[in-house]
């Protein structure tokens, strides 16, 4: 490759709900997001995202649009010569096996961000470690305003003080934790000991910081736009759409406020089935009204995410 040669790759978020958990689609072991280059014989941008995530994981996409584009020059670690453009998407899908010669296969996204997973309270390790660590840091910078701004970027980011965590904030923590020099991929990057850094999987290339913004915008998509039915099975007990909204937020929701919501909106209509395997008394399963859609735009529908109730 020619010095200055630029490429556009097409990088995919594709995510399902399984089993409770939120799923992202990988390959080669988890350390990379469906990718490829973007052909001329790609008739659009979409189309091509498509065949290369079909080519690599054998797994249709669903529901997809346009995330976000990445055109720092040093997104690759490996190659300083090579400039990449990518352009990101974001697919909700269910999830189904993942075949093929990249090693496809579905990762719960926590293992890539331990520290976003508020669903029994928050995760020890920002107290213990990630919060101790971000001071050092602050404290270690030459000039006071710079001492300032990351005080302030560590207490807006991570909730301290009278400042509550933001669920959405997944792309400013990790590239806090980045410029921090905590996490595997800047430490890798600076040729320093992998072994001080923070829980959590590394990926390949800026495909963690992907993930992040992918994570983001669905978190902050579900409280006013019903995609979170993309990833239910066509009929659903309610305490199931319940789990799957706390999978993707990260955090638990008060069940009658979760419960009265879903029911003031109209997203959903009785089956006139119930499921029998809760293990309880049998629990009415429900279907969303897609309909609804057309009966009338949906202007917002915020949803009751509690402070761990």
């Amino acid at each position: 490759m020619q010095d200055g040669a630029i490429e556009v790759e097409l990088t995919a978020v594709v995510v399902a709900v399984t089993d409770g958990e939120p799923r992202v689609l990988t390959i080669r072991e988890g350390s990379l997001l469906p990718s490829g280059p973007f052909a001329s014989g790609h008739r659009t941008l979409q189309s091509g995202l498509r065949a290369w995530v079909e080519q690599q994981t054998h797994h249709p996409l669903g529901y997809v649009e346009q995330l976000y584009t990445f055109a720092d020059s040093d997104r690759s670690a490996e190659d300083a010569r090579r400039r990449v453009i990518s352009i990101s998407y974001l697919g909700l899908t269910r999830q189904a096996h993942a075949t093929g010669r990249d090693q496809p296969g579905w990762r719960v996204w926590y293992r890539y961000f331990p520290w976003e997973d508020w669903r029994e309270g928050a995760p020890a390790m920002i107290a213990k470690t990630i919060l101790p660590r971000l001071r050092a840091w602050a404290a270690a910078a030459d000039e006071p305003a710079v001492k300032r701004a990351r005080q302030q970027r560590i207490r807006i980011t991570f909730g301290q003080g009278d400042i509550p965590w933001n669920e959405e904030m997944v792309l400013q923590r990790y590239e806090l934790l980045f410029e921090a020099g905590l996490v595997a991929e800047a430490i890798r990057r600076l040729g320093g000991n992998l072994s001080t850094a923070l829980p959590g999987e590394e990926m390949l290339h800026d495909h963690r910081r992907i993930l992040a913004t992918g994570i983001a915008r669905l978190r902050a998509k579900i409280k006013y736009r019903p995609v979170v039915f993309e990833l239910m099975p066509a009929s659903f007990t309610l305490l199931q759409l319940q789990r799957a909204v706390e999978a993707l937020a990260g955090q638990v929701l008060h069940k009658q406020n979760f419960r009265r919501l879903v029911e003031q909106q109209a997203l959903v209509e009785e089956t006139g089935e119930v499921a029998t395997e809760t293990g309880g008394r049998p629990a009415k399963l429900f279907r969303f009204r897609a309909h609804v859609l057309q009966e009338r735009a949906i202007g917002g529908a915020t949803l009751p995410i509690s402070r761990m109730v």
